[in-house]
């Protein structure tokens, strides 16, 4: 879409959050073991809605005009190895 869309000024971005600590969660996971999912990951949190929401800002602001065809990870650094 990225490439279809791009010469009519149309940018196609996507957001793969990590572990977010919302109701969607709730009675899943218990406060032990998000404790224990936070040690891992490097923010040392799990993240929440505005970290998302933040993101969605910056996609959506001139400040990532030259942004296309990207997957932005928001996941406090959890997936690298």
């Amino acid at each position: 879409m990225a490439r279809e869309f791009g010469p009519d000024g149309i940018r196609v971005n996507s957001i793969a959050p990590g572990l977010i600590g919302t109701d969607i969660i709730k009675g899943k996971l218990t406060e032990e073991k998000k404790a224990d999912i936070a040690e891992t990951i490097p923010l040392a949190r799990l993240g929440r809605a505005d970290d998302i929401g933040g993101a969605c800002v910056f996609l959506a602001s001139d400040l990532s005009l030259y942004c296309t065809g990207i997957t932005l990870d928001v996941n406090g650094g959890m997936l690298i190895h």
